[in-house]
């Protein structure tokens, strides 16, 4: 199985089918997961499903096309090397095990380097259709972005949130998964999250 992603199709904006897979039933993933233990080509679809997904969010947090690759392939490679280990449970489905595997390597990125976590937005949303009144197009235009702006002012795990909840369209438990919390914290943090950035929308900031 080639593990080195070569140039994806690029940062996955939220609400594009076209960019996604589509989702696969948990009884056909489960059974590709028991394959891939002794089935290269097994692994391989896994990776095929997931390689993107996996890259661009490396992408959000480097913003380094080599970076997001390298991190993407030892993302792979760590994964296969603990696979036998992947238990399915409540929360710990295979994409946020996935993730949470991604997750730690992006840590381990900023404590390396020294660096700030600081994830990018970029394109976390589209744009408004081309279509309708023109001057509320504009109005939705420009709450996007100022949208997009108090996001990125987020901490880090905020942002992260935001990410795998509605570009990942993850569930709380999975997050608390990949960010080694409880259902319950996340649920929290996601309300403490909406809060800030209502008060922030209605003082215009």
């Amino acid at each position: 199985v080639d593990l080195c992603p070569r140039h994806p199709a690029g940062i996955v904006s939220l609400g594009d089918p076209n960019n996604r897979e589509e989702p696969m039933h948990d009884a056909n993933e489960g059974e590709l997961i028991a394959r891939a233990e002794e089935d290269p080509e097994a692994f391989g679809e896994l990776y095929r499903i997931y390689v993107d997904r996996i890259f661009n969010y490396h992408y959000r947090h480097t913003s380094n096309r080599d970076v997001a690759e390298d991190l993407t392939s030892r993302t792979f490679y760590r994964a296969l090397r603990s696979l036998h280990r992947y238990r399915d449970k409540k929360g710990a489905t295979f994409q946020s095990w996935l993730f949470r595997i991604a997750h730690n390597l992006v840590v381990n990125w900023y404590r390396n380097t020294s660096r700030h976590p600081k994830v990018s937005t970029d394109r976390l949303g589209a744009l408004p259709a081309d279509h309708g009144n023109p001057h509320q197009i504009v109005e939705e235009t420009e709450l996007h972005q100022r949208m997009l702006s108090m996001i990125q002012e987020l901490p880090e795990d905020r942002k992260t949130l935001i990410l795998l909840k509605y570009v990942e369209r993850m569930t709380n438990a999975e997050i608390g998964e990949v960010l080694n919390r409880t259902e319950g914290a996340i649920k929290a943090l996601y309300y403490r999250t909406l809060q800030s950035l209502r008060v922030a929308v209605a003082e215009g900031e």
